[in-house]
């Protein structure tokens, strides 16, 4: 019995016994007993009560092909070719790169449970438990290479706003180059990959990561600061379906005009909502770093930092960018 099938029925939160779920599932008790115990693997806290029976505090929301499609406006209905619900995977970003290779082209999305290996920018680790956030990575093909590119992850940055806004999240910011932040914690993040030729026709896979309702246990796997959306709506965060489908009908509309009209359009908008606007930063690489106030973007996307030399643009590569202490 796979452990996929006894989820659904213990994701609304109430107690089942042990005998209502072997019955309902037609198996054992016993076999009932050994998936229970397996629930652990998945990082899931399960809840026993003599009497009453198994169930996991506070429930789970799945992932729902059919309610995801239900929650798209018209351009997201044109516009998604394909929608793989995942289990469990090494990353979504991975994944849709391995589509690629196969021939997968514009208007794959994946979205999955958990992932055993997500990334974030600059190789590091990407918490990713099951069932509590958000892991999405959409593919689109462009023809003009990466200088087409320019800034597409800060307008995506935009797009993720706008969709938590449209579901009455209280309104975060973004910090450049590719971080969605709340009171300075991170909320989200946003890493973008190429396949193809760098000068010509390409694939991109952007891929957003956006934390909804973490584990206690993150507070030891995560170095920096960070929230949820739990926390950011007071415990009322919007559930996950309805969280990929805002984040769909603002991002596939995106994804099919972005190689007409470029950065221009997500410049003003992203300087709206830049978390470090006028601020003293630090900007750091494996090979230097330096200091100076951040001025905000210009229309490639590049970072104005004011130094006493002048204003420098930097691009966002393997940069990072910290408030100046």
């Amino acid at each position: 019995m796979p452990k996929m099938i006894l989820l659904p029925m213990l994701a609304d939160g109430e107690f089942h016994s042990g005998q209502a779920l072997a019955e309902t599932l037609g198996v054992s008790r016993t076999a009932v007993w050994k998936q229970l115990n397996r629930l652990e693997e998945l990082g899931l806290e399960l809840e026993s009560v003599r009497g009453l029976g198994y169930r996991i505090p506070g429930g789970l929301e799945l992932l729902d092909a059919e309610r995801v499609r239900a929650g798209l406006d018209t351009a997201g209905r044109n516009l998604l070719a394909e929608l793989a619900v995942l289990g469990s995977v090494d990353s979504t970003n991975a994944e849709a790169l391995r589509r690629v290779a196969g021939g997968a082209g514009s208007g794959l999305v994946c979205i999955a449970e958990q992932q055993s290996a997500g990334r974030g920018r600059l190789g590091r680790q990407w918490f990713s438990p099951f069932a509590r956030n958000i892991y999405l990575s959409m593919v689109w093909e462009f023809s003009q290479g990466a200088a087409a590119l320019e800034g597409l992850s800060l307008a995506v940055g935009v797009c993720v706003a706008r969709a938590l806004e449209r579901l009455g999240v209280p309104p975060v910011q973004l910090k450049w180059p590719n971080d969605l932040l709340f009171e300075r914690a991170k909320l989200g993040g946003i890493l973008l990959e190429m396949a193809g030729d760098a000068s010509g026709a390409c694939q991109v896979v952007v891929g957003v990561g956006l934390n909804v309702a973490m584990p206690a246990a993150a507070k030891d796997s995560i170095e920096q600061p960070w929230t949820d959306l739990a926390s950011v709506c007071g415990g009322t965060s919007p559930g996950r379906n309805a969280l990929l489908a805002a984040l769909l009908n603002e991002l596939l509309p995106l994804l099919a005009g972005f190689e007409s009209t470029g950065f221009g359009p997500w410049r003003e908008p992203w300087m709206a909502l830049d978390a470090f606007a006028d601020s003293p930063v630090v900007i750091t690489s494996a090979e230097r770093r330096m200091a100076g106030v951040a001025r905000g973007v210009d229309g490639r996307g590049a970072l104005q930092l004011e130094t006493s030399v002048g204003v420098q643009s930097l691009f966002g590569g393997e940069l990072s960018l910290r408030a100046a202490t």
